[in-house]
């Protein structure tokens, strides 16, 4: 073989020694042949085995949970993808995708990250396969994009806006991978009209746990599908999806409306969902200006297009904010969907975008929204928010169709996300026994959680309870399709 070949396989590895495939029997990488060892197959991307390059892809967002890989893919196709997932089923390594995405064009390499927050997209000491490899836009055109999983949704929607369409679900921070955000659902401000951005797609192609591809639909291998899409990586690798896109609007109104009353809150949020008034709507909770209680906004965005005012009476008839303190803002609609580009720099710069963040996200039954808010509310610091955002708005459960995106059983549906950026020396031991409390008291309530969160201790007893009569599925899905069990080992989902 020649040394390009080798090359475009393996980095050097020890003192100069090429890794040339794995010893079954010592379960390592070999850098000799031997009768136990198999050979790394022929790539077109590139295999680091050593140095900086796996130490990128020891952690995540969260910075919760470290572990070296053994390997990092670059792949420089799909094909690749495919090669080392069925070499990597052959000899029992974990294979996990981690998007590594981020704002490169503000923060250089810095800022590439997975955005995983708990180690869901660690390998457990197996291989991570860069997405990067893949992320082109490969087409966008009237109604639909493809686009490869590594691409970002920032991507993806200045690349839709420069033909006149944009997705219509975002998640608040573009900067992630499509394939990423697909895998645990995707849930941003659109959610009341749109559904989740799985309930976007249109059609995937999906690298099994056998290393077979696929294109699945919901008209073709919808099984498998179904079992991708916010599925937590358990039986396949996404590597290329169509996804749905609407005409791209010029203006986005932004309403943000104070309250003191929880009570006045959720029912204002409600209605406005119920009459379908506004194109996006979400919403958090923050400190009073003293730091003496909880304040919740409302913020609500109207679309239009240039010239064309929005009637702000009609808009807001009815609703029972603070007097006096209702907020409006007038931007380009693309300001508005990057909009957290400014807040991201603003955390990088006070250096608290690379410690440690015990974010936890639920989904919590209506009727019970009150009571799981006013217990949190009495539990929760400023400075467990730190700089972070606590969001708390509502959903519609009819507009999610994606089977293994888990929501309580009600029509209507309250998503809360704590995305804390504590301090310096901040007690993350503490806030994360913090949040297992609340995910056991948001389950006695009819909850749900939402996949990118930390939660620690989670058992198959915990899993059992979370998919409910979605079990079996999954427990069939996971043996049929990653019969090996090397995928995605990081979610700590026990399907068995």
């Amino acid at each position: 073989m020649s040394g390009s070949q080798l090359s475009r396989r393996a980095v050097l590895a020890g003192a100069g020694a090429a890794v040339i495939g794995w010893s079954t029997a010592r379960g390592a990488w070999a850098v000799e042949e031997g009768g136990d060892v198999a050979r790394l197959p022929v790539l077109d991307g590139s295999v680091t085995l050593s140095g900086e390059g796996l130490e990128r892809f020891a952690g995540d967002f969260g910075h919760l949970v470290s572990q070296r890989p053994r390997a990092v893919l670059r792949p420089g196709s799909v094909r690749d993808v495919q090669r080392v997932v069925a070499f990597a089923r052959r000899h029992g390594i974990p294979v996990a995708v981690n998007g590594q995405s981020g704002d490169a064009g503000t923060a250089g390499a810095a800022g590439l990250e997975s955005h995983s927050s708990f180690g869901q997209a660690n390998p457990r000491g197996g291989i991570a396969v860069d997405a990067r490899g893949l992320s082109r836009i490969v087409s966008v055109g009237p109604g639909r994009a493809v686009v490869e999983a590594g691409a970002t949704w920032a991507q993806l929607t200045d690349a839709a806006l420069a033909v006149g369409w944009m997705p219509p679900c975002l998640t608040d921070y573009l900067h992630l991978s499509v394939g990423g955000t697909l895998s645990v659902g995707g849930i941003g401000g659109g959610v009341q009209r749109y559904g989740l951005q799985v309930d976007t797609v249109e059609s995937v192609d999906v690298v099994t746990g056998t290393g077979e591809l696929v294109t699945a639909s919901r008209a073709v291998n919808r099984e498998l599908f179904e079992a991708v899409l916010a599925g937590g990586g358990q039986v396949g690798i996404i590597v290329r999806a169509q996804v749905r896109l609407v005409p791209a609007r010029e203006r986005a109104h932004v309403f943000s409306l104070f309250y003191d009353d929880l009570g006045a809150y959720l029912a204002d949020q409600e209605r406005v969902m119920a009459q379908g008034r506004f194109d996006l709507q979400v919403g958090d909770v923050q400190r009073s200006a003293d730091g003496s209680r909880w304040r919740y906004k409302a913020e609500l965005v109207a679309f239009a297009d240039a010239g064309r005012p929005v009637d702000a009476g009609a808009l807001l008839a009815g609703l029972r904010p603070v007097a006096g303190e209702t907020q409006v803002v007038e931007q380009s609609w693309r300001e508005y969907a990057f909009r957290v580009d400014a807040f991201a720099g603003y955390l990088r710069a006070a250096g608290l975008w690379g410690l440690a963040k015990p974010w936890l996200s639920l989904f919590l039954p209506a009727s019970r929204a009150r009571v799981f808010m006013e217990e949190a509310a009495r539990v929760l610091s400023a400075q467990d928010l730190g700089a972070g955002l606590l969001l708390f708005y509502p959903y519609a459960r009819s507009r999610v169709g994606a089977p293994l995106a888990v929501l309580p059983r009600e029509e209507v549906g309250w998503h809360f996300d704590l995305l804390a950026f504590p301090g310096p020396g901040a007690d993350t031991g503490a806030m994360l026994e913090r949040n297992r409390r609340l995910y056991e008291r948001a389950v006695e309530l009819g909850g749900k959680r939402y996949l990118i969160g930390a939660v620690p201790g989670m058992t198959g007893a915990d899993w059992r309870r979370h998919y409910g009569g979605l079990w079996g599925r999954v427990v069939e899905a996971k043996r049929r399709w990653d019969p090996a069990g090397i995928l995605t080992p990081g979610q700590g989902i026990h399907a068995s």
